[in-house]
């Protein structure tokens, strides 16, 4: 075990600080011990085990100090590993949310299918799994906690793609998503079945940044990154990644390390699960985006969105600082879950390039363009054409499990109908000491120079024993580097270049502010015109004309002043408004089924433990509060103000109908129920049925047609709100969550009150002076 923070083991027998004790004890013992407070005497052997007793409960105390301090530190902890590669082209093959479910036995099974026998043809450098590799979700998707079969399947999945790929497990590297961290109180608790079951617990490299460098006559670095939480909220929350300064700190200096320490050129590629638009800031306000432009990575890897959005989530950050301009790519990998997808990157001289595919059916001839990049989407790190020459080559990595027979590339020029413009055969680049399926080729580079990074196009052919072509892609490159973003679609930019915990604030705050000016201003124009007889004078006039009817304006205010009316109903709204932003929304089980109980408020969770609080200041929160707020607390206060105008405004038509003496009897679509001719009086009332009772009551309830509308809509509010609380309690245990009034019971109630406080009197007369009564 290790100690807390600056203690330290008391020294054995015999060294010279345990013979000074010693003698002491000895001088001690001579002397006349005093008497304790009950009148006995304490021997010095007493004493003796009181001081130990002292000494292991200030240990004990100064124990949640060490946890705090060991978590700190695996904040920085870096877990190195080197490779040797030969020659200067690398390729990896990356994977993300496996989600390896005990429902879906086909998602494991198709790894050792189709993923296997791939990497026996591809024969990559490194196996990258970039996260979320359990499922951790109960048939129905409603709650999360961690499954040991479905890890035990994980590691059963690793080992046959182990045997099948013939890939060394050294050169395999997982990391956890937020899936991963479902319900795990804490990292090293019987939970987190990651620290027993993932290849890197077995290999020893459990840090949260893992530092892998391949070596030959370039040098390639791969840093991953361990960003999920430190303690583990269940679904729907825990869906950003969780930096922390000393964390950022480190990837910065360990890639700042490679930089300075590297005797050759070096390429720096960083993978993680969370994409940047996905991951918080630190506690002190760092991004990761500034360091990795400060230190020129090419490209960081990612995954977590998956495919249902877009199978093609790319982004080009650029920084601009007062020294330079710095820039580097971000590709979001989709999910093996559903859609079956691999990624192989490639690093060519500096040159980053990928290809990804779908593995449904099993593993065919793959052709990966290394140079030149498509101009498009890959990276261009380090151009020659900048130092005023260009690369006259050609490469292509070719991965097939048959005998590739010849390779051919055309260039096409699309400013001329997309002729061929050189046809060339390329050269298998032979290696005695390993397996290289590099094909090269010569040509003039200077011929493809244009203004235009998308004038030229190319395409690769191979041709295979068996007779068999395979095409790539046709792709634009630019010899000079330049590039050609294309245009993305709306919900690609809205999930991938939006930073969603900026937006989250913006979403949040637009609505309290808004909220808070739809409760304050009302009540204080309400405040300095309800003694007015001039405003009931008006307000009677614009009912009764037809033209002012139309006016927008009026009715705005007019409806927000009378919604604002009751004391009552307002002041509820107003205490609850403040109480959800600033007090817990709700309690429940957030980190297991039978953990402690944890807080939800607006900026995050609050769990307690045995040593300390934790509290999340994130935007995790915001698929719980975001829904609750924009659905629920608007509309309500929207609808409360609704029924309190309706009631008016019944009152100001039937005051107006009654002065001009037409009411007509035989009308039966009056604006209120509660003004229909004929409606008994109380005492005609108490002689009806039961059940003409019960008809005439839900009459005088539902009223006129705008009132119904009214209550339609707090219906539907009603039901959105239940359905949320139900996943919420599905989620988070049903007990703690329907014990939490804030959220479970005040919509509802608020709801309630206001339909009962404005449904109209069963003898209805009123006055002009009681309009605002």
């Amino acid at each position: 075990m290790s100690l807390p923070c600056g203690l330290r083991l008391r020294p054995r027998h015999g060294t010279t600080e345990s013979r000074h004790c010693s003698q002491r004890k000895k001088k001690v013992s001579r002397r006349q011990p005093r008497p304790n407070l009950t009148g006995g005497k304490t021997s010095p052997a007493m004493a003796s085990k009181l001081w130990r007793s002292l000494r292991i409960l200030f240990l004990l105390l100064l124990l949640p100090l060490s946890a705090s301090c060991t978590a700190a530190e695996d904040d920085a902890a870096v877990a190195r590993s080197s490779f040797h590669m030969d020659g200067d082209v690398a390729w990896v093959v990356q994977v993300s949310d496996l989600h390896i479910s005990a429902y879906h036995p086909d998602r494991a099974d198709d790894l050792v299918r189709l993923l296997g026998p791939a990497l026996r043809a591809i024969r990559p450098h490194l196996l990258i799994v970039s996260g979320d590799i359990t499922d951790a979700k109960n048939r129905r998707k409603t709650t999360s906690r961690q499954d040991e079969d479905e890890w035990i399947t994980y590691k059963k999945t690793i080992d046959a793609i182990v045997g099948k790929g013939g890939i060394d497990k050294r050169r395999i590297f997982d990391i956890r998503g937020n899936h991963d961290t479902y319900g795990v109180p804490y990292r090293g608790s019987k939970l987190d079945f990651f620290s027993t079951f993932s290849v890197s617990s077995q290999l020893d490299r459990l840090r949260t940044i893992n530092s892998i460098l391949l070596q030959g006559d370039r040098s390639y670095l791969f840093l991953g990154i361990d960003d999920t939480m430190s303690v583990g909220i269940r679904y729907p929350s825990n869906l950003f990644g969780n930096p922390t300064d000393k964390r950022i700190e480190a990837v910065n200096s360990e890639l700042q390390y490679w930089t300075s320490h590297s005797n050759v050129p070096i390429t720096k590629v960083v993978f993680g699960h969370f994409p940047m638009s996905f991951t918080s800031s630190s506690e002190g306000g760092q991004r990761y985006e500034s360091v990795f432009a400060r230190q020129s990575i090419s490209a960081y890897l990612c995954g977590h969105l998956h495919a249902k959005i877009s199978k093609q989530l790319w982004r080009y950050h650029q920084m601009k600082t007062e020294e330079r301009s710095s820039s580097f790519w971000e590709w979001e990998l989709g999910d093996w879950k559903e859609s079956r997808l691999m990624r192989i990157l490639a690093i060519d001289r500096g040159t980053v390039s990928f290809v990804d595919h779908e593995l449904k059916q099993p593993f065919e001839t793959s052709i990966l363009i290394t140079y030149p990049a498509d101009s498009r989407n890959m990276n261009i790190l380090e151009l020659e054409s900048k130092k005023g020459s260009l690369r006259n080559d050609i490469n292509v990595l070719v991965f097939s499990e048959e005998l590739v027979l010849n390779v051919s590339a055309r260039v096409f020029d699309s400013h001329n109908e997309f002729k061929i413009v050189e046809d060339m055969a390329l050269q298998h680049v032979s290696s005695s000491s390993v397996y290289k399926p590099l094909f090269h080729a010569k040509w003039n580079a200077e011929n493809y120079r244009s203004p235009s990074p998308t004038r030229y196009w190319l395409q690769v052919f191979v041709l295979d024993s068996h007779g068999k072509k395979t095409l790539s892609e046709r792709r634009p490159f630019s010899v000079e580097g330049k590039m050609a973003i294309p245009h993305r679609p709306w919900l690609n930019r809205l999930m991938f270049e939006v930073e969603w915990e900026a937006m989250y604030k913006v979403l949040l705050w637009s609505n309290l502010a808004f909220t808070l000016i739809l409760l304050f201003i009302p009540k204080m124009l309400y405040h300095v015109f309800k003694r007015s007889s001039s405003y009931q004078r008006w307000a009677l006039s614009v009912i009764a004309s037809p033209v002012q009817q139309r006016n927008t304006c009026f009715w705005l205010v007019w409806f927000l002043m009378e919604g604002s009316s009751s004391k009552m109903l307002w002041f509820s709204l107003t205490l609850y408004v403040f109480w959800i932003s600033q007090m817990p929304w709700f309690w429940g089980h957030a980190t297991s089924e039978n953990g402690e109980i944890a807080q939800m408020y607006l900026s995050g969770w609050s769990v307690p433990s045995s040593s300390m609080s934790w509290t999340n200041y994130n935007p995790d929160v915001m698929v719980i509060t975001l829904p609750f707020l924009y659905l629920v607390v608007v509309p309500v206060v929207v609808l409360a103000y609704g029924l309190f105008a309706e009631r008016s405004a019944a009152y100001l038509r039937q005051h107006r109908t009654r002065a001009e003496g037409r009411v007509n009897p035989a009308d039966t679509t009056s604006e209120s129920a509660s003004f229909l001719p004929g409606s008994p009086d109380p005492g005609s009332l108490m002689k009806l049925s039961y059940k003409n009772k019960i008809k005439f009551m839900l009459r005088k309830f539902c009223g006129g047609w705008t009132r119904r509308l009214i209550l339609l809509a707090c219906l539907i509010t009603a039901a959105l709100h239940l359905k949320l609380s139900s996943m919420l309690m599905s989620a988070y245990g049903s007990t703690p969550v329907v014990l939490s009034p804030p959220l479970t019971w005040m919509p509802l109630l608020l709801l309630s009150v206001a339909a009962c406080c404005t449904m109209p009197p069963v003898n209805y007369d009123i006055e002009p002076r009681t309009v605002h009564s």
